[in-house]
């Protein structure tokens, strides 16, 4: 009898897969970093054939003594709009992964904005023109890859989020396809229609025949090849990263929401079935009712948040690891005035930046390492509250926010969800869970596959771990939160 859901979570540094019980219990869990690739300033790559090596080792792991058998389906979740593009016959990639962080198309989403094309994009997609998502991505590479477009106008090329990647190798090659949530990030897929958008297509210069076929992200899609699992198991269940964290903290209604603190940071909001258009930044996006049906969502993306931890770790060696941060930060008093913008890539929602590059600003001779995290860690929470308040400007008065949800590896950390609570003035709550973005896809999956009867059943495995409560007074807020807008301004572009 089969006893186990499969999560396998694809992110931007690591893959994470966990095995899920009848009660919602993780029960085995494996994790891999894999190399991120930096050819040049602000160009971020992946291997795709790597990210496929170290899942299938993973896979191995995690089953150690399980038979096959007892896996009732397999959920996988992503990071978003990271495109690969490989040949339909070899199965072997072009080129390598352009991930989600990279710049390279920048110059190519100014030229569209110059033309007047931003309007367009926005009515039928719901997203802003920015080299952010996968329309520009795989554009890129059909235009600079050698035999990327001669295949591609042959029938022969095949276009996907990393999602449609693991598929592919999953299921030997049998399966092209991907979700509404992760199609709606491509720039390429009209959110109204729901379906692949020739006007988009002719303007991206992508031919419809490399995209995968778009299925519910929680449906029986198809069945891995033997040689993976040694049998063949069902893969039910498919959604990128945010919306799946979203399923998988239970916001499942207009109105719930929740904020996701990785690599980057992402606040979702269900919108329901009406979809919202942003007056202030935002995006509005499909993620998952609570039978993994689409509907619309408000989204806020932050690129730069745990990045900027590992950054103090990786290149400027200040700690020795992410967990250190929240001493460093307790250790001083206050930020000292240093606030900390972590522009890398440029600047997410509500700005839109792209050309916008990070700064340590307010620095004095009394300056020290401490501060300098302390304000790192800060600078997740003021980008947070950038997005909530946007929120709260496109929902209005009628619709207040009276709590986040949160999730991600960075929640472990209390100095800054104390934090998070304070800059906000509402209560942060933190899941016994924090896996979240797996859970959300071990529900899809096993929703689909009937592990599971109903939303109703897995609501009850979610069990809350801390809620932290705000302890400034607005005064104080406020006048932390303006020092970051005045940091925030000497980034921008212009500035």
């Amino acid at each position: 009898m089969s006893k186990y859901i499969l999560a396998i979570d694809e992110g931007t540094t690591g893959v994470t897969l966990l095995l899920f019980d009848a009660t919602g219990r993780v029960v085995r869990k494996a994790y891999s970093e894999f190399k991120q690739h930096y050819p040049r300033p602000g160009w971020v790559e992946h291997d795709p054939e790597e990210i496929w090596r170290v899942t299938k080792r993973l896979v191995g792991e995690v089953l150690a003594d399980e038979k096959p058998s007892s896996i009732s389906g397999i959920g996988i979740t992503n990071q978003r709009e990271t495109t690969v593009l490989w040949d339909a016959e070899t199965r072997r990639p072009f080129h390598n992964a352009i991930v989600w962080q990279c710049r390279r198309t920048a110059d190519r989403c100014r030229e569209l904005k110059q033309k007047g094309h931003e309007a367009l994009v926005r009515a039928k997609t719901g997203l802003v023109l920015d080299a952010y998502f996968s329309g520009t991505k795989v554009q890129w590479l059909l235009e600079n890859v050698s035999g990327a477009r001669a295949a591609a106008d042959k029938g022969k090329a095949r276009f996907g989020t990393i999602d449609t990647w693991l598929v592919e190798r999953l299921s030997g090659g049998k399966l092209h396809v991907t979700d509404p949530t992760n199609a709606s990030r491509t720039l390429l897929f009209d959110i109204h229609t729901r379906q692949w958008d020739d006007e988009l297509l002719s303007l991206f210069s992508v031919p419809r025949s490399v995209l995968p076929q778009v299925r519910n992200s929680a449906e029986v899609l198809g069945m891995t090849d033997p040689d993976v699992f040694g049998a063949e198991v069902p893969i039910c269940g498919i959604a990128g990263d945010q919306q799946a964290a979203l399923f998988g903290q239970g916001c499942v209604r207009p109105g719930e929401l929740k904020n996701t603190y990785g690599t980057g940071c992402f606040a979702l909001l269900n919108a329901g079935q009406k979809k919202v258009e942003s007056q202030h930044g935002l995006l509005t996006t499909l993620g998952c009712d609570a039978q993994g049906k689409p509907v619309y969502c408000l989204e806020g993306s932050v690129f730069i948040a745990g990045a900027a931890v590992q950054w103090l770790r990786d290149a400027l060696g200040v700690i020795a690891n992410a967990a250190e941060s929240e001493s460093r930060a307790r250790a001083v008093e206050n930020n000292a005035g240093v606030y900390f913008v972590p522009a890398f890539v440029g600047l997410g929602a509500p700005y839109w930046d792209q050309d916008a590059r990070g700064a340590i600003v307010g620095l004095t001779r009394g300056t020290g390492r401490d501060h300098i995290v302390r304000a790192a860690l800060e600078s997740i929470a003021y980008q947070t509250r950038d997005l909530v308040d946007a929120l709260r400007a496109d929902l209005g008065p009628d619709t207040p926010i009276e709590s986040l949800k949160v999730d991600g590896g960075a929640v472990a950390n209390d100095f800054l969800m104390q934090f998070q609570s304070d800059v906000l003035g509402v209560p942060v709550v933190r899941p016994r869970n924090v896996e979240t973005t797996a859970t959300g896809a071990a529900y899809l999956a096993g929703l689909a596959c009937g592990f599971w009867k109903s939303q109703e059943e897995v609501a009850k495995f979610q069990e809350v771990d801390r809620v932290f409560s705000p302890r400034l007074d607005v005064a104080g807020r406020e006048r932390l939160y303006a020092g970051w807008k005045q940091a925030v301004a000497r980034v921008r572009t212009g500035n």
